[in-house]
């Protein structure tokens, strides 16, 4: 009797257990159900971060910015060219700099100033965020960004004598930077480009210089990427004797700096040198090795949001 009336009492509890765990389940389900309804009718814009590793791609400038309230120094040297063999030093004997800093006005507005040795050169810029890439409620395929500079060249005057204009010393470069982020390692950009010269150096090149970039960046470890960024100059709105420039270079991230080891074709570091005015070939051996050291400086923290 006692026995038949333990596995009747067992035979209840697992009954009772049975339908408690059910329930559970049934209520469990149902919450998942009704916050993934919430979530269908309330989706999060997820913007994509981490384009390019820093606001230059080599030379150029890729779509990214410094956050609202950073500086970022930057320090640019290019040596001379490696076919200049062991009496040069392979290129180290010689040497082109340019000092910069850059800074965030807003997380979407960036501005900088520079110098360069090569053509003693200053330099400013300002670069805005248009659209940026992102999934979910905003489904934007690139992001876009706008960039314009202004240069001014204060070599002597090759010819004194003659009459010359303060106005002739000025260069403008306006691109749009158009960047895509297909994987976490592997990232591209196109960049159409106009570089307007004041004065030219014959009078059958044209002052407006049409050119189009195209950079990627492929990331190899968690710290290290391979950069490449190209420049095609358009027939007819180039400057004689020039040729395109092609750079490689290698990115990597050590805390606060960035190092940038480059290969190029170009002497000058600025927009309006490089993309119009290199005149060394990867075929003779006119490449210069150099770097760039970026380090930033947090001037005044802001509230950045990455999904809305």
């Amino acid at each position: 009797m006692q026995t038949k009336l333990a596995g009747i009492t067992i035979s209840l509890i697992l009954c009772l257990s049975t339908t408690l765990v059910s329930a559970q389940v049934k209520d469990t389900t149902d919450l998942m159900d009704m916050l993934d309804k919430e979530t269908a009718s309330h989706p999060v814009t997820n913007y994509t971060s981490a384009t390019f590793k820093t606001t230059r791609l080599i030379n150029a400038h890729s779509i990214e910015n410094v956050a609202g309230g950073v500086m970022d120094v930057k320090i640019s040297h290019r040596f001379g060219e490696i076919n200049g063999g062991f009496y040069e030093l392979f290129g180290l004997d010689n040497a082109s700099i340019r000092i910069g800093v850059d800074y965030g006005i807003t997380d979407w507005l960036m501005i900088g100033i520079g110098r360069s040795s090569y053509e003693k050169q200053y330099d400013g810029f300002m670069k805005v965020k248009l659209l940026r890439q992102s999934s979910g409620k905003k489904n934007m395929p690139l992001s876009i960004s706008g960039f314009a500079g202004m240069y001014y060249n204060t070599l002597k005057w090759s010819e004194p004598d003659r009459d010359n204009y303060n106005t002739s010393r000025i260069n403008y470069t306006f691109q749009l930077l158009m960047a895509r982020k297909f994987s976490e390692g592997f990232s591209l950009q196109l960049s159409p480009t106009l570089v307007h010269k004041n004065l030219v150096p014959l009078t059958t090149d044209p002052n407006d210089l049409l050119s189009v970039g195209i950079g990627a960046r492929q990331k190899i470890t968690k710290r290290m990427s391979i950069n490449v960024e190209y420049y095609y100059q358009v027939p007819g709105f180039k400057l004689e004797n020039t040729v395109d420039p092609l750079s490689i270079g290698i990115d990597i991230e050590t805390g606060g700096h960035v190092f940038q080891f480059i290969f190029t074709n170009s002497t000058g570091i600025a927009e309006n040198q490089y993309i119009t005015g290199t005149t060394g070939k990867w075929s003779k051996g006119d490449i210069h090795f150099g770097f760039n050291i970026s380090r930033v400086f947090t001037m005044k923290k802001t509230k950045r949001k990455e999904t809305k």
